[in-house]
Parts: structure tokens; C-alpha cells; sequence
């Protein structure tokens, strides 16, 4: 197969850097150029680290859109629209843009809401692919089971609390190892900007949900994951929950169901999904756990470009947990 050519904008945070490590051993793939004003004609190294002696490639400035079959956009909330609307774009080259700002269904864009585990056949055919977010995509995945036989009767009580990563590379306050090591805070409660995102996936497979979903994200003391714990009313029990999760889940690439109650450090360095039931009383308790960076970013933008391009979706995907 002739390989992939790619280019990537907004190449220097955390989710470029672990998009360029993917890439860089994928089997299918060439990237043509990795785009970045602030540091055209440094080596991609000298900004990501973690990739020294793994290749010789250099930031440009200059965009060579017509030598390119895919276009990872992995730039600020809002600046992917602009890029787009501002650059001259070939129809021919797929966009997979992993900011917010096409994940709202809207009649004025084509983008596809770039969840294999909800659109798998969309993304197949897509030109456009919205990535979701990182919390987006733990809390889906540790509902759209519910959702698809109409089990979600009540209001949702979710706690997330997510790795220093998952608030991008630029230095701020709570970055500070001196103020997030042994620390724990919540911030935008009950008003997460993924909040609308997973509202729209669930609707998506039972349209009549409008309860609550109480979503309370944590900052925690670690650099990278994200570990859910949701919990709703739910008539079903552990044993019929089980059988519906693992049915659901059947052909997931990346999604996995287990009884034995899980630690993040199973996920974190892969594009995995683990998933955790337990019962109590009325309430089934879902646990949902993945990396930030990968199932929550970067990862998941590989597997649906190898979606987009008749691809097995685990291609350039396995990798290995940090968990012992």
C-alpha cells in the first residue's frame, strides 16, 4: 500500500508530541511536514523531547497542503476554524481536527464525531473527523451501553479526574509542580466544555434523555490519565449489566470490559478503554479509565484516520501500559 502522506499543525503541545511518537511508527504513514510558526526551523526534538534519535524531521512554517492525503489539526479551541477558513484546503485531503470546534453537529460543517466505538461507519466514509475530547470519551464509553436500550432514567453522577497534560503545555498556576504535586482540586463544575459533546452522543442512541448529567472534574497530582467514576439508577442487575457492556463492547478495537476492579496505570500509554461495573442497591456504578493523550486525543485521531483510510484501526496502536 502506498503510504499515507501527513501533515500536522499546531505541533508543539502534548497531544502533537505524542500524535508525531504514533506516527512516526506507523507502518502506513510519511509525514510531510510538521507545522509551527513559533519554532519553524527548530528540530522537532528540541521541543519534544522524548523524540530524540527518532527522527530528523524539522518545524516548518510553510504549509504544503497539496503534497498531503491527511491533516491532523492539533491546535488551540477556535483556531482550527480559522486555519481552515483561511488556508486554501485540497477537497482530496482528509482533516482530522482535535479541538472542540467542530464536534457540535451543525448543518454549516461536514465533520463527523470521530468516536469509533458510536460512528464507526460514518468515520469510514468520512473527509472530516471531529476528535473527542478526553473526558468526552470516558464518559461516553462508560454510558452509550445504557443509552442504547434507553436506560438512562435518571440524572447522572459523574467524578472525573484527569492528569497535568490534559491542561495543555503553556505554563499556569495550578501547573506548578510546587502546587500540583500531593494536591487535588475540581474545577468547572457542572459546566465542563465536553458537557455538550456527550450530551449529543447519548441522544444520539436514546433521543429522550434530558436528565442531568452532574459532572464534577477533578485536577489531580499525576501527569497523564483520566479515571471516571459514574453512577445512575438503573433497574438492570450486575449480571445483566455485565452481559449488555461486553455485548455492546463485542467488536471494539480498543474497549475493554473486566470484573476485577482496574488501576489507571493499565491504560495510560495506550489507546485502550477499560470499563468496571459494580451494583449497589439501585445504582450501577460504571468505572471508566483511559490516557488522556491517546483514547483521549491523540491515539483516538490515529484510529480514525486508519478508519478514513480502509486501515485495520489497531494499526501503529499497539502499545504497551506502564502498569507492571
Amino acid at each position: 500500500m502506498q503510504k499515507i502522506k501527513i501533515g500536522v499543525v499546531g505541533s508543539a503541545g502534548y497531544t502533537a508530541g505524542e500524535l508525531l511518537r504514533i506516527l512516526l511508527n506507523h507502518p502506513n504513514v510519511e509525514i510531510v511536514f510538521v507545522h509551527s510558526s513559533s519554532n519553524a526551523g527548530n528540530h522537532v526534538s528540541e521541543v519534544h523531547s522524548g523524540l530524540i534519535g527518532e527522527t530528523d524531521l524539522f518545524f516548518t512554517s510553510e504549509l504544503a497542503l497539496h503534497a498531503i492525503d491527511a491533516l491532523f489539526l492539533c491546535s488551540a479551541h477556535g483556531d482550527s476554524k480559522k486555519f481552515i477558513e483561511a488556508n486554501e484546503i485540497p477537497q482530496k485531503v482528509k482533516i482530522i481536527d482535535l479541538s472542540t470546534d467542530y464536534r457540535a453537529k451543525d448543518k454549516n460543517h461536514d465533520f463527523v464525531y470521530g468516536l469509533p466505538e458510536l460512528y464507526k461507519e460514518a468515520i469510514k466514509q468520512a473527509q472530516h473527523v471531529a476528535n473527542p475530547g478526553c473526558f468526552a470519551t470516558g464518559i461516553e464509553i462508560a454510558l452509550l451501553p445504557l443509552a442504547s436500550k434507553a436506560l438512562l432514567k435518571d440524572e447522572v453522577h459523574i467524578h472525573a479526574i484527569t492528569g497535568s497534560t490534559g491542561a495543555g503545555v503553556k505554563p499556569s498556576p495550578t501547573l506548578h509542580f510546587s502546587w500540583r504535586e500531593s494536591n487535588i482540586s475540581m474545577y468547572n463544575a457542572f459546566t465542563h466544555r465536553h458537557l455538550q459533546e456527550i450530551r449529543q452522543s447519548i441522544n444520539e442512541l436514546q433521543p429522550d434523555f434530558n436528565q442531568r448529567l452532574n459532572l464534577i472534574p477533578l485536577r489531580g497530582d499525576f501527569t497523564r490519565g483520566i479515571y471516571v467514576t459514574a453512577y445512575t439508577k438503573c433497574d438492570l442487575s450486575l449480571e445483566e449489566a455485565y452481559a449488555l457492556y461486553r455485548s455492546y463492547y463485542k467488536g471494539a478495537a480498543f474497549t475493554f470490559v473486566t470484573d476485577i476492579n482496574p488501576d489507571l496505570k493499565q491504560v495510560v500509554n495506550t489507546n485502550k478503554v477499560i470499563l468496571y461495573l459494580e451494583k449497589h442497591g439501585d445504582k450501577l456504578l460504571i468505572v471508566s479509565i483511559i490516557d488522556n493523550l491517546l483514547k483521549g486525543a491523540s491515539g483516538q485521531a490515529v484510529q480514525n484516520m486508519n478508519l478514513m483510510f480502509g486501515l485495520d484501526e489497531k494499526t501503529g496502536l499497539i502499545l504497551k501500559a506502564i502498569g507492571f
